[in-house]
């Protein structure tokens, strides 16, 4: 992790290594906390957060979901990752907002009085699997842990707590030698990567799991299922079963920090001739597109850090 000079704290920035929390803090116990990834990019119009609404958005629900009080409003909260990027003099950078429970109860269910904080930090970070992945393909396996389901968990919510399930299929690929890991729920529909959703293309179809499947709302997600509108795709939405990710054509992973990557195999498996196929790279263009100029951003999902 490259680090920063400043961080957005509580509605101050101050310098990077100041921005410190108490050991007793419920979140640090508990990982009650909920969270945001969002990217900025060097675009011709100069440094711009992609989708920065929708994310402020998702972090207000999440924290709804959670009923955590978030001490500020969103116009705040969108105005801080703005100031986080310039303040640092970034351009293409991952932003963190980040709320979370402070110091003042030990027990589980928090007291009314256990204050609410955020932060929100913003720092270099490239291609999260990697920048041969992105164009070739990445390994991936089927995991033996299951994706926490909406019966446990309000899995739409972006919380801190519910990454320990994802640590543990993510680390199960890695100490396998992969570099991620896709979870199916107990009856075998295919869910999601440790952090990121799932698309497969059969037979020129592409399909992703819906939102009943247990996985999070990802706004990557919902860009790729628009972009394809665009592109005069279809995305069907419906649950499918792990052997599909073996006979699949492509397959691709998105996300804020994946972005959008191919995968190559399944479980030693190759998908589709082993490579990137022809609808992923479009999709691929298409988003990546909106950064570099080609794809114009008629859907409003670019916010100029200046503006």
């Amino acid at each position: 992790m490259k680090t920063s000079k400043y961080i957005w704290s509580n509605g101050e920035l101050i310098p990077w290594e100041n921005a410190t929390v108490h050991v007793m803090s419920h979140a640090l116990h508990y990982g009650s906390s909920v969270f945001e990834g969002i990217r900025a990019y060097d675009t011709p119009n100069g440094a711009c957060i992609f989708r920065l609404d929708a994310h402020v958005k998702r972090l207000f629900e999440s924290a709804k979901l959670y009923r955590y009080k978030v001490p500020y409003t969103a116009a705040e909260i969108a105005q801080g990752c703005k100031d986080s990027i310039a303040k640092n003099d970034l351009t293409n950078a991952y932003i963190r907002p980040l709320v979370f429970l402070g110091a003042g109860s030990l027990g589980v269910v928090p007291n009314d009085d256990v204050p609410t904080e955020v932060i929100i930090a913003s720092m270099e970070w490239g291609a999260y699997l990697g920048e041969e992945g992105l164009k070739n393909g990445i390994d991936v396996c089927v995991s033996s842990w299951n994706r926490t389901n909406s019966s446990e968990m309000p899995v739409l919510a972006k919380a801190g707590g519910h990454y320990l399930n994802a640590q543990q299929i993510g680390g199960e690929a890695r100490r396998h030698g992969y570099a991620e890991a896709i979870s199916v729920s107990p009856r075998g529909s295919v869910g999601e990567g440790s952090a990121e959703n799932v698309f497969i293309v059969r037979d020129g179809k592409i399909f992703t799991p819906p939102l009943a499947a247990s996985i999070l709302g990802g706004i990557t997600r919902d860009s790729i299922i628009t972009l394809a509108a665009d592109l005069g795709q279809e995305v069907i939405e419906q649950e499918f079963p792990r052997d599909l990710l073996y006979l699949a054509d492509e397959l691709f992973l998105t996300g804020t920090a994946a972005e959008v990557t191919p995968v190559r195999s399944v479980d030693g498996i190759e998908v589709g001739n082993g490579s990137r196929g022809p609808i992923t790279e479009a999709l691929q263009d298409a988003f990546f597109g909106l950064f570099d100029g080609r794809t114009e951003d008629k859907h409003g999902w670019l916010s100029s850090v200046t503006a």
